[in-house]
């Protein structure tokens, strides 16, 4: 866990964000500032009042969102700064996600992602080649 608590990342769920994945996070690390959807008012609302909301709480948006967020992330950090955003695909096996999403947030502080998209996995495994 990062020492300084007020360059910890927190995190914004996004409104098409899968609750499973939330609590599981949460599950594996009570310690994570992860805001739900809901607590944050954000169902019914445009990306770019998500992004601005999520930037005022100084918080990283996580989103299953692969087609509209980063156009409208694009836009959005042209005027404005944002935490950044964390993007990922409903595809990911649960088990993955939260672990490079814990990776994520013990390993990287709240600036360095500053208006960035990050998408996981974090790495990708390669298949060894058949001899």
């Amino acid at each position: 866990m990062p020492d300084n608590t007020s360059m910890t990342l927190r995190f914004q769920a996004d409104a098409d964000l899968h609750q499973l994945m939330l609590h599981a996070v949460i599950r594996r690390e009570p310690a994570l500032d992860f805001q739900t959807a809901a607590a944050a008012g954000l169902a019914g609302l445009r990306d770019a009042a998500v992004l601005a909301l999520a930037a005022r709480a100084r918080r990283v948006l996580v989103t299953h969102d692969q087609k509209t967020r980063p156009s409208s992330f694009a836009a959005f950090i042209a005027t404005a700064t944002s935490p950044g955003v964390l993007i990922i695909p409903q595809r990911l096996p649960l088990a993955m996600a939260v672990e490079d999403g814990l990776l994520l947030w013990s390993t990287m502080d709240a600036e360095a992602g500053s208006n960035t998209i990050r998408v996981l996995p974090l790495c990708v495994k390669h298949a060894r080649p058949h001899m």
